[in-house]
């Protein structure tokens, strides 16, 4: 598929809310989403990303702000662009696949209206079909499918459309892992070679970052952060930011001592005597209840006989397929999970752990409400 057919949209978000009674589900969200990019919106359950996609697709309608696809404003004050009047197409949990049509007739569907004549409407199916790897699958009913299959006939759909603009709602969340890991890559892939901009909405940190070229972090209504997936992992907006998207480890520290514009020193609540240097957050405080946060990917171990690290005890082990995960304990009730090594600890030995500053940081534990 050509990508000279689609100018990908920009999307433009202004103080959107969004309430459902007396509930808020939606708080002033604004963001934009720069044309031919693929931005992935995280947070928990009921934390409003599912609302906001559906306030994108125009299945629900805000109660206030300013949504716009592109050069058009698809919502605003007196404005409300119905869903199948704005240039987008849309990839669901469930595939909302026609039970009646076939695989060919599924994908072909969002051109019946176009102005495409017969032929080129199939010239652009039988393309996609080849394009995702259901050619064989062409004639056959979704009932006849597998999960994965589905999505991929979901996918192929949406792509067909060319239009400017794929949303995907959690497209994987009823897929088993391996199916889910290797359809990421298709949507990752083929998503990008069609030139489209993407909004994609999902619960995993790890899908998100594998996913997204930027990651908006949602929670209770509002956009906490939203930037790019190196960004959030180094350095988190606030405590909820960073616990959602994974810690091996949190504690409790006291005298922190500030020793650049970007960094400061903690002794190591686990290892007195042994000081380290972290990442400040650029906009959550240390001053009430301070902190340190330590990512899984800088916690490193060494050899019981390593003269430096702080101790710990290797308490389980469980193999990846890519080496070995770890829980080590370092304290009475305290301990560093899903550290990753290529070789393996056993149960009970005596390590050494070196920390890496990159991957640690100090913040408030509670937030401002």
């Amino acid at each position: 598929m050509s990508r000279s057919h689609i100018q990908p949209a920009r999307v433009q978000i202004k103080g959107v809310r969004k309430e459902f009674g007396t509930k808020v589900a939606l708080n002033g969200v604004s963001l934009v989403v720069e044309p031919g990019t693929f931005t992935v919106l995280l947070g928990p359950s009921g934390s409003g990303k599912t609302t906001l996609l559906r306030c994108l697709a125009g299945i629900e309608q805000p109660t206030s702000g300013e949504i716009t696809i592109g050069d058009q404003v698809v919502f605003g004050p007196n404005k409300f662009v119905s869903p199948d009047k704005r240039e987008l197409s849309m990839v669901f949990q469930d595939y909302a696949l026609w039970p009646h049509l076939t695989v060919r007739k599924n994908i072909g569907f969002p051109l019946v209206n176009s102005s495409l004549s017969k032929a080129e409407r199939a010239e652009r199916v039988e393309s996609m079909l080849e394009r995702v790897g259901i050619a064989l699958l062409a004639d056959r009913y979704p009932n006849e499918l597998s999960g994965g299959e589905q999505q991929r006939v979901a996918l192929a759909r949406a792509l067909t459309a060319q239009v400017g603009l794929v949303l995907f709602d959690e497209p994987l969340s009823n897929l088993d892992a391996d199916r889910r890991d290797q359809l990421r890559i298709e949507i990752a892939t083929l998503t990008r070679d069609a030139g489209v901009t993407a909004v994609y909405i999902t619960h995993d940190q790890s899908e998100a970052f594998a996913l997204a070229d930027r990651v908006g972090v949602l929670r209770q209504g509002e956009l906490v952060q939203y930037t790019r997936p190196e960004k959030i992992y180094r350095h988190p907006k606030s405590a909820f930011v960073a616990r959602f998207t994974g810690v091996s480890g949190e504690f409790a520290v006291t005298n922190v001592r500030e020793i650049s514009e970007k960094r400061v020193q903690v002794q190591l609540p686990f290892a007195p005597g042994i000081f380290l240097e972290a990442s400040k957050s650029e906009n959550s405080p240390y001053d009430k209840d301070p902190h340190l946060f330590i990512r899984a990917a800088g916690v490193h171990l060494k050899a019981e006989s390593s003269e430096e690290g702080a101790p710990g005890i290797i308490r389980d082990v469980a193999y990846n397929g890519r080496g070995y995960e770890h829980v080590v304990e370092v304290g009475e009730n305290q301990n560093l999970t899903k550290v990753f090594v290529a070789e393996r600890f056993e149960r009970g030995d005596n390590v050494k752990i070196v920390l890496d500053p990159q991957s640690c940081f100090v913040m408030n534990a509670q937030e401002e409400a």
